[in-house]
């Protein structure tokens, strides 16, 4: 069976998965479980999950609506007023079944759920397979501001299993697709170049492209687990990924745009950053944003729309006293922590992206 361990929790792949998160629901003999799916979820993979979960423990399973904007405080006072009507306690056990929504949600709901439950998580998405469902970050948005309320809770155990890719569409799986391609561009460059032409990619074994992006994130947080040095790299293409997130979440007259779209605008910009303060190669900087913008496309914003994307910075969990501060890259697989950027040079980055 394949699996990464770490000292906090276990990592399986595959379906062979499932009867190791059975064997210790039975051991653990929790009082009941709460299954947390979402609507999309409840429908296309929980067949599948309950087909494959040998517990002889009770559940309940409660469904939240999909998207980013379920992701508040609003929809985590619904879950704990079904826990408490439910008749969950403090010996029992919550499991999410989604993407990233779901685990980031799930696992807050979980860790201050009378003082804190026990969390396993299932992802089902490429984006929570590789990035959300890993190393304990939960939270969910405020007024638009990303994970601005949350807790560092690790789970007991995940489960991957790549069978559920299959219910994605195609955007869904770049969306998880960029959050690969930020392991390669801080860590890893030959993950990064086997990763960045996509036409040439063999999707046909993604479970072991899931696997070294897991491992990465694994390393990285077991390094830091409560994000107070290197694990902070993790957050490469986050800061202005999550502002431009956070501007089209909160204006109603822009259409949706995914996690991994965002991040993708925000390593490139931050790529170009990079160039100004650490040096990063040129050509490797226009190889970096050529290789991305191939994938994702280029995004057009006036110079209003930046102006409003830079006001969402104020709320970036790196920043201290008011100072911007980003991760960047010096090279390909070497990044840096708390780098203060000005909006003048982001502004720069705006412009160059456009180019």
């Amino acid at each position: 069976m394949i699996k990464v361990e770490t000292p906090d929790y276990p990592i399986y792949f595959g379906v062979e998965g499932y009867a190791v998160l059975g064997e210790q629901l039975n051991e653990k003999n929790y009082s009941k479980l709460l299954i947390l799916t979402d609507s999309t979820c409840n429908e296309l993979c929980l067949p599948h999950f309950l087909a494959h979960l040998p517990t002889t423990v009770p559940f309940e399973i409660v469904e939240i609506e999909a998207g980013e904007t379920a992701k508040n405080l609003t929809t985590c006072e619904g879950v704990w007023a079904a826990m408490l009507e439910l008749g969950l306690d403090r010996y029992s056990a919550l499991i999410t079944v989604g993407g990233g929504v779901v685990s980031d949600l799930g696992g807050f709901v979980a860790s201050v759920y009378m003082r804190g439950i026990d969390c396993y998580i299932v992802p089902t998405t490429l984006l929570a397979m590789v990035d959300a469902s890993i190393g304990g970050k939960t939270g969910v948005d405020l007024d638009g501001a990303k994970n601005c309320i949350g807790s560092f809770a690790m789970p007991k155990m995940v489960v991957i299993d790549a069978q559920y890719l299959e219910t994605l569409e195609a955007r869904e799986l770049k969306s998880g697709y960029a959050e690969m391609l930020k392991h390669g561009l801080i860590y890893d460059e030959s993950y990064f170049n086997h990763l960045k032409d996509i036409a040439q990619v063999d999707f046909g074994d993604i479970e072991t492209l899931i696997y070294h992006g897991v491992a990465i994130k694994s390393q990285i947080v077991q390094q830091d687990p409560q994000e107070q040095g290197l694990r902070k790299i993790l957050n490469f293409g986050h800061s202005i990924g999550h502002a431009v997130e956070s501007y089209y979440l909160t204006n109603p007259n822009k259409e949706r745009m995914l996690h991994g779209e965002a991040i993708a605008i925000g390593m490139i910009i931050e790529s170009y950053i990079s160039t100004v303060t650490l040096g990063l190669n040129q050509s490797i900087y226009q190889g970096i944003k050529e290789s991305i913008q191939y994938i994702y496309g280029k995004q057009i914003f006036s110079e209003t729309e930046i102006e409003e994307i830079l006001s969402w910075l104020k709320f970036d969990k790196k920043n201290r006293a008011g100072e911007i501060r980003m991760v960047l890259l010096s090279k390909i697989g070497e990044a840096s922590y708390d780098v203060e950027v000005t909006k003048d040079l982001i502004f720069s980055g705006f412009v160059d992206y456009l180019k």
